[in-house]
């Protein structure tokens, strides 16, 4: 065919030549030659038929066991437990199994994270079906040329389903069933709606799952509040976390990739260049690790209640939200307060650890726990061995573990006798006493300062924390009745009565600080208990409420009992003798009751105090028991007290003042700080309840014998005097009556307290004070043998007179002398005689009246014995 090849030569042909080539082609084509093009095209068509069907049936392959993209959605997505403070506002915890991560819609997360997350994942995203052809042929030739299946090309429908419901493989087999269900989910839901799980599920490291999860988990902010910059750093996490982890060692490729990021947004026409420039610029600071706990001490009480009740995988993937207790204002006070002290004192006393708690007493909800100075710190000393040999360990939460409470553990005692019938005047004295103790040997307690006092009333005892006073205290409360009540108010570590003896109420039981403040608040409701509580209300992924605080209060002591002992508490006179005027238990306009604690060999230190708006409780000391440097509590742990109450009261109460939040559970404290209710007086029919430690006999006694007077005993010779008996309390009232007729002196330690009391008596300097003998005899100088006798010679009885003077004339004698004769004319004194002849010449008034008169003769002998006779007289005066 020369005219084809003909046109071979030369030039390239033009379209129209080629066309005309093209019919003279097939012009001089013979019949096998279409006949063999003919074969080929229908072995073409045959094989496109059998590819179809063939890829049909891989498709049913491996679809048949598929899930419908529907359930992709419907599934339960694991999502972290988020543990808030009492507002909601400040985020304590992300509670996290494998997973952390919070749900939130697609209006929530920034236009950033989307854009950024586009433009580096996958820029075609919204003009696709879900598969990126292009990226697949390019991930297929470089997998073929490199021998292995590693090149990615994926979409973001179809990372979302590797990451919900496919495994990690890289195999052929994978990437297809991916790109079935791909298709599928692109056919059921929209893009954003495939945008927004996606940003929901993708890891970023960190534990962080989804936007929400990484935004508090590296910037401490939720993901509305993220920053362009921040969106960005966030989507250059997505290929790789642990690579690009911003607490790895690869932060400059993380900025790398984020500048990348930000330069294709602008590309894309997503940012400005004013917006790219200021994003490069942004210094991004990342959360620390321990940034991400709040209060974690609390936070970890909280975590093991939840796990506890709920179950830990539930708990570490149901979403739940947890709106505790917790005060965050108080807590950040808390922690720096305590901090700043556990220095000084570590520096000055040898405490290095310390740990507190505060509760609102009206509600029974915590408001600060402080479990130890420093939760992130290392143990000291550095070699320690944790739970044997460290002064302090950072994890160990000494809030809620058992120590002994020392003296603090005291007002229980002392309201249990209150309850008994006891007064906060009743006296007992502060002697070196043996306690003898069945089955043991005998207890002989000491006082702080090894001095005793004599006697001191119940009230003394208590504010200055006397403890052979308390010890005594407690002996006639009981023991167990002590336990009872204690228990009662909420103290549950004293279970094995038989540990227990009359050292309880120096500390010889152990309690958690948590226990023990929460029953001091029973102190300062006047006999409430609202049992403690930390949560507020718990809500589940579906906004369902599972568990919500109610308070159930218990009325414990009657509100007498309670003013008692807040009445001494808050007495600063009567503890000034031992913690001084003003002391670290004193605040300023701030009524407040406190009690402190030592135990022994100054292991431990403690303040436990209230206000009738909020209860204090601190402890300082050492985690291994190493004693302090004979600090007590007064010096390492009130300063903690004070300063906290004080700080809470000036916050809480300008919080109150201001209200510009309004927040929901926002504790406040009354602008004024109330006082508290002065309890009712109490009288007794027993001295030694009344205050008085002697016991006071007055007997009236004859000055002359020195004997009891008698009915004989003139009474100008009569003088009442008192006789001090002193006695132990025991002497005079029975302890389970001390208000009943019956005294104790069979009580089995009536003997041992008695002593020391008689010895006190018998101190050169109160020789004769006290426990004098009462006279037994009786007056035997004015008795009737020793009656002088009497007898009126002149005038004669009815004897008349008219004018001028009368005589009288009278005899006497007495066994013991006569002393002298009175003369008397109407009982009215005219005149005495000492001596015989007994006469006297008496003219009678001018104005005495007509008729009868009355003349009497007194006489005395020298022991006042006295006698009188009379006789009627007669006036008729003429004139």
């Amino acid at each position: 065919m020369p005219e084809i090849d003909s046109y071979h030569k030369g030039k390239e042909p033009s379209i129209w030549t080629k066309l005309k080539l093209l019919r003279l082609r097939k012009k001089y084509k013979s019949k096998p030659e279409r006949k063999i093009i003919k074969k080929v095209l229908v072995f073409f068509i045959w094989l496109i038929v059998f590819g179809f069907i063939g890829l049909i049936g891989v498709f049913a392959y491996f679809a048949k066991d598929l899930p419908n993209p529907a359930e992709l959605t419907e599934r339960q997505v694991v999502e972290s437990t988020k543990i808030y403070d009492r507002t909601g506002t400040v985020l304590l915890y992300d509670v996290h199994g494998e997973e952390k991560r919070t749900v939130i819609s697609f209006e929530e997360i920034p236009q950033y994270v989307k854009n950024a997350t586009i433009v580096i994942e996958d820029t075609n995203f919204y003009h696709h079906f879900g598969l990126d052809f292009k990226g697949i042929l390019r991930a297929f030739l470089a997998n073929l040329q490199g021998k292995k299946i590693g090149q990615g090309g994926s979409t973001i429908t179809q990372q979302f389903i590797k990451n919900t419901i496919l495994t990690p493989e890289r195999t052929y087999s994978r990437k297809i069933k991916e790109a079935i269900l791909a298709i599928e989910m692109e056919a059921k839901y929209s893009k954003d709606e495939i945008l927004g799980f996606y940003l929901n599920q993708v890891p970023y490291g960190s534990n962080a799952y989804g936007t929400e999860a990484a935004a508090q988990t590296f910037f401490n902010k939720n993901a509305k509040d993220l920053t362009l910059a921040q969106a960005a750093l966030l989507a250059s996490l997505a290929q790789a976390p642990s690579y690009y982890s911003p607490y790895g060692s690869h932060l400059n490729e993380l900025k790398s990739r984020q500048k990348y990021i930000l330069e294709r947004m602008h590309k894309f026409g997503y940012i400005t260049e004013e917006e790219l420039n200021s994003a490069k610029e942004e210094e991004l600071t990342f959360v620390q690790t321990k940034a991400t706990i709040k209060a974690p001490h609390f936070v970890m009480y909280i975590k093991e209640y939840l796990e506890e009740k709920y179950g830990k995988d539930y708990v570490e993937k149901a979403g739940l939200r947890v709106y505790t207790t917790l005060d965050w204002d108080l807590q950040k006070n808390a922690e720096t307060i305590l901090a700043n002290q556990v220095t000084k004192n570590a520096k000055n006393y040898n405490a290095y650890n310390a740990a507190l708690v505060a509760i609102d007493p009206k509600t029974g909800q915590i408001l600060s726990m402080v479990g130890s100075k420093d939760y992130w710190a290392p143990s000291e000393p550095k070699s320690c061995k944790p739970g044997k040999t460290c002064l302090f360990e950072p994890n160990f939460n000494v809030a809620t573990s058992p120590r002994q409470p020392g003296s603090s553990f005291k007002p229980f005692a002392y309201a249990r006798a209150f309850q008994k019938g006891f007064t906060p005047d009743t006296m007992i004295f502060d002697l070196e006493t043996e306690f003898a103790v069945e089955g043991a040997t005998s207890y002989k307690p000491k006082n702080y300062d090894s001095k005793f006092r004599g006697p001191v009333s119940f009230r003394q005892g208590l504010a200055q924390s006397l403890n052979v006073p308390s010890v005594k205290v407690l002996y006639l409360a009981g023991v167990n009745e002590t336990i009872n009540l204690a228990q009662d108010m909420g103290i549950e570590t004293l279970k094995d009565r038989s540990r227990y003896g009359l050292s309880l109420v120096l500390g010889g039981g152990e309690v958690k600080l948590l226990e023990q403040t929460a029953a001091f608040g029973v102190f300062a409701t006047e006999g409430i208990k609202n049992p403690t509580s930390a949560i507020i209300k718990i809500v589940d992924s579906k906004g369902n409420v599972i568990e919500e605080y109610e308070n159930k209060p218990q009325k414990i002591i009657e509100p007498q009992i309670a003013r008692l002992i807040s009445d001494i508490l808050s007495d600063d006179a009567a503890r000034a003798p031992i913690f001084g005027e003003k002391s670290n238990l004193y605040i300023e306009g701030i009524p407040t009751a406190a009690k402190t604690g030592t135990t022994q060999e100054y292991k431990d230190g403690w303040t436990i105090g209230y206000t009738p708006s909020l209860v204090v409780g601190v402890w300082a000391g050492n985690n291994d028991n190493t004693p302090m440097n004979r600090e007590p509590g007064l010096i390492v742990a009130a300063p903690i007290w004070n300063q906290f109450v004080k700080q809470a009261y000036e916050i809480k109460s300008q919080k109150s003042k201001v209200k510009s939040q309004n927040l929901e559970n926002e504790f406040t404290l009354p602008e004024e700080p109330e006082s508290f209710i002065k309890p009712d007086l109490i009288a007794t029919n027993k001295d030694i309840l009344n205050g008085k430690f002697a016991n006071e006999f007055k007997v009236k006694i004859d000055k002359i014998s020195g004997k009891l007077a008698t009915n004989l005993t003139p009474p100008d010779l009569i003088e009442e005097k008192i006789y001090p008996q002193v006695h132990t309390i025991l002497y005079y009232i029975n302890k389970d009556d001390p208000q009943g007729e019956d005294n104790g002196r069979e009580d089995s330690q009536f003997s041992n307290w008695e002593a020391p009391v008689i010895n006190w008596t018998l101190a050169p300097e109160r020789i004769g004070l006290y426990n004098q003998e009462l006279p037994q005899e009786y007056d035997d100088i004015h008795i009737p043998e020793n009656q002088p006798q009497v007898n009126i010679i002149n005038p004669q009885n009815n004897q008349t007179f008219n004018n001028g003077s009368i005589v009288i004339e009278a005899e006497a004698n007495a066994r013991l002398g006569i002393e002298k004769a009175e003369f008397f004319f109407d009982d009215e004194l005219i005149g005495t005689r000492y001596s015989r002849p007994y006469y006297l010449y008496f003219q009678p008034p001018n104005d005495a009246t007509e008729g009868n008169h009355i003349i009497e003769v007194r006489v005395f002998d020298i022991t006042g014995n006295s006698s009188s006779k009379k006789v009627k007289i007669n006036l008729f005066p003429t004139y």
